[in-house]
């Protein structure tokens, strides 16, 4: 009786500091994009189980985000950039960027549609 009393405290003080690490941040950065593919391909490059909301802006070229403090904005717009959009910190492979469709080439074509 003793042990388990003792396993279930175990569990319940291991639980608590799991949801003291995961706090949401909530930040936003630029990404740059022209059209609804590339909102799709963004948002879709950082949809992973830490990212609890992303919400790219196509006029704004912003990219509003909330994640689990386990990762960090960084590796998000790493994560972009390996898809081939550029962020403020990171620029995407030039060799990915050319392999974009033709409307969402926004180094060339900076217009929305």
């Amino acid at each position: 009786m003793k042990r388990s009393i003792s396993l279930i405290l175990l569990f319940v003080l291991l639980s608590m500091s799991n949801a003291q690490d995961k706090k949401v941040v909530e930040t936003d950065f630029k990404v740059f994009g022209n059209c609804n593919m590339c909102k799709n391909r963004i948002e879709k490059a950082v949809k992973i189980s830490e990212v609890k909301f992303a919400k790219w802006d196509k006029k704004s070229k912003m990219l509003k985000v909330a994640f689990e403090s386990t990762i960090t904005a960084d590796s998000l717009q790493k994560r972009i950039a390996a898809v081939g959009h550029d962020t403020e910190k990171f620029k995407a492979n030039d060799e990915v960027y050319k392999n974009l469709p033709g409307c969402c080439l926004y180094r060339d074509k900076p217009t929305t549609h």
